[in-house]
């Protein structure tokens, strides 16, 4: 189907304003730019919210714990942020943490996990599979039941929500009950039929992946890796159940829904849905268009489907 009209308007305003792409930006100033895009939303009110720092492989993992109005204990959503493994934060991930820490009745610990390119492959990784540990062993602390755990993501945190489930089977914990996988970055190949199709003009481009992965892991021959591209795993059985939701108009679209097609054949519960006329990151969106609502709709309703008592 065409472009969804709110998002063609969305696309029309900004190519009226044209700036320099991220790829020419200094990191920083990048940054700047995509906690302007995804700014943070204390009106959505949840329980309480409380920021803690824990001990990692390579220095203190930050953590914003969301706890959402009620007596608990509550079952825990394990949210890494999305930028491309160089760009988001818990700020750029407040407003979709808020939400599913509300929508679900769950608490949502975000992971402010080290960054590239001050910190490359595996650095995220580690970080992000260390404070899934940490969630699980302390749950009680923060009135949160371990046994209802799940990890989310979107774009490149789909990517870590994605590696983590992976590691937690072969490591033998934490036991992982769903995987919510928004948009994933799945493979770092620049050649599928939704790469050639939106290589440009819908937001991310086949440029920026590019520059992503640059700065995330480059060394090609890594991200081979199924840490790094988990589509090259070898093995998706006894993987957590996952809702993996793709745009129509997103250059990842392709190895998504690959993703999805691996762990179906692996016999493990999954649902694919792709949203036509849609563009990548509709989550942050779903506020502002009605036409992202029901994305954000479907994420909390496999959520508190999959992590009910």
């Amino acid at each position: 189907m065409p472009l969804h009209p709110e998002y063609d308007a969305v696309l029309k305003q900004l190519a009226a304003t044209p700036g320099p792409a991220l790829t020419e930006l200094p990191v920083a100033d990048g940054r700047a730019m995509y906690r302007m895009m995804r700014p943070a939303a204390p009106d959505i009110a949840v329980g309480a919210v409380a920021d803690r720092a824990i001990d990692g492989p390579g220095g203190r993992i930050g953590l914003r714990i969301y706890t959402p109005q009620g007596t608990g204990p509550f079952p825990i959503l394990v949210n890494f942020h999305g930028g491309g493994w160089v760009i988001g934060d818990l700020d750029t991930a407040d407003a979709v943490s808020r939400q599913l820490s509300s929508d679900v009745a769950c608490v949502v610990v975000s992971v402010d996990y080290r960054l590239a390119p001050e910190h490359r492959y595996p650095a995220a990784v580690d970080d992000c599979y260390a404070a899934t540990q940490w969630v699980s062993q302390h749950a009680a602390e923060f009135n949160g039941d371990a046994r209802r755990l799940a990890v989310a993501g979107e774009s490149a945190g789909a990517n870590l929500a994605a590696v983590v489930s992976h590691l937690a089977r072969d490591r033998k914990g934490p036991a992982i009950r769903f995987q919510l996988l928004a948009y994933p970055v799945t493979d770092a190949n620049f050649h599928t039929a939704s790469y050639r199709a939106n290589a440009e003009g819908y937001l991310l481009t086949r440029e920026g992946m590019q520059w992503f992965w640059d700065q995330y892991c480059p060394d090609v021959r890594e991200r081979n890796n199924p840490q790094a591209s988990p589509l090259q795993s070898q093995n998706f059985s006894g993987l957590p159940a996952a809702l993996i939701m793709t745009a129509e108009f997103d250059p990842l679209r392709d190895e998504g829904e690959a993703y999805a097609a691996k762990l179906k054949a692996a016999g493990v519960s999954v649902e694919c849905i792709r949203f036509d006329g849609l563009i990548h990151d509709f989550l942050a969106m779903s506020r502002q268009l009605s036409a992202a609502k029901p994305g954000m709709d479907k994420a909390t309703s496999a959520l508190r489907k999959a992590l009910q008592a």
